[in-house]
């Protein structure tokens, strides 16, 4: 049996686990990797089990997780054609119910088990496992499996892997300690490749994305005697370059690799009348509580927030929150 990385309490999900029958796995709106990751080793985990399995979202796999075994197998939507056959959903790296964006009939009979690493997470399940020292949400379901003595197969370990590389930033964050590599470690040896997950992940950009990122890097400016960097994209951009949502991931690490940088703020449309705000924090600043009070959540390091308003309202709504937090 495999040592877990923490000793957490899993005998709550085992229970539910062992009485459902149909199965559905969500994550938050635009997915990221580590939801992404954790939904694919849990389908495979599970069927492992016997169990009838879904993978569902309310947008669509990203791509540069298309190539995990298993994607083809994620449907997307506010309606699910399954539901029916579903005693039990599954919500994986998600701080609040309303970000998995599905209607109250989604839920509606069903039993909530709710894994997360968000601290801001609202426990919103029947079933709740959040434990903000986790590094990734893919690392609690590698624990999970541990605890639920599942094999760690390649179709399990690759999507955990890139789980883990997205989520520690490449391995760069405070989060990140010699269990995380011991798991890293595993998981390769598991059959997770690293060339491959690097190459879908960080080598796979389109000519699209790099002419977003320079539109958005012009949008690029220090404020706090130069201790926050603000970048932004637009749908103007987006039309101009023929680029999406998709395409800004990463962006906001070009603002925190500045020397001197404290706190970077990302900003893109997240409808017609509101913006996604994204925070990152350097040392012991944390951007967690600050996204609280705009109404969002998220970690220390890593939060963000939806704002209505224009470009300018939005920003100078979140000013003086950070310049605050600076001066702390």
């Amino acid at each position: 049996m495999r040592t877990p990385i923490k000793n957490t309490d899993w005998h709550g999900v085992a229970q539910a686990l062992d009485r459902a029958n149909g199965i559905v796995v969500t994550t938050h709106k635009n997915p990221d990797s580590d939801g992404i990751g954790s939904q694919i080793a849990l389908f495979h985990a599970l069927k492992s089990m016997g169990k009838q399995v879904w993978i569902h979202n309310f947008d669509p796999v990203p791509r540069i997780c298309r190539y995990l075994d298993g994607a083809d197998q994620a449907t997307s939507g506010s309606k699910f054609e399954h539901l029916h056959e579903v005693d039990t959903v599954i919500s994986v790296d998600c701080g609040a119910m309303s970000r998995l964006g599905m209607p109250d009939a989604f839920f509606a009979d069903k039993t909530l088990i709710n894994i997360d690493h968000h601290a801001s997470n609202r426990n919103f399940g029947q079933v709740n496992v959040v434990d903000a020292s986790y590094c990734a949400t893919g690392a609690m379901i590698y624990d999970l499996l541990s605890f639920l003595n599942i094999d760690l197969i390649p179709a399990i370990a690759k999507p955990l892997y890139v789980a883990l590389l997205t989520d520690t930033a490449s391995f760069r964050l405070s989060t990140v300690d010699a269990d995380v590599f011991r798991l890293a470690a595993e998981l390769v040896e598991a059959g997770a490749d690293p060339a491959e997950a690097s190459k879908a992940v960080y080598g796979s950009n389109s000519f699209a994305r790099l002419e977003l990122l320079k539109l958005s890097l012009d949008t690029l400016e220090l404020h706090d005697d130069k201790r926050s960097a603000w970048l932004h994209v637009s749908e103007a951009m987006y039309q101009q370059t023929s680029a999406d949502t998709e395409d800004t991931e990463g962006f906001i690490d070009y603002g925190r690799g500045i020397a001197g940088v404290a706190i970077t703020v990302f900003i893109r449309p997240s409808s017609e009348s509101s913006w996604k705000l994204s925070f990152r924090g350097a040392n012991s600043l944390d951007v967690g509580s600050l996204a609280s009070e705009l109404g969002g959540g998220g970690h220390r390091y890593a939060a963000g927030c939806d704002l209505h308003g224009t470009l300018d309202e939005v920003k100078e709504r979140a000013r003086p929150l950070v310049t605050r937090l600076l001066s702390h």
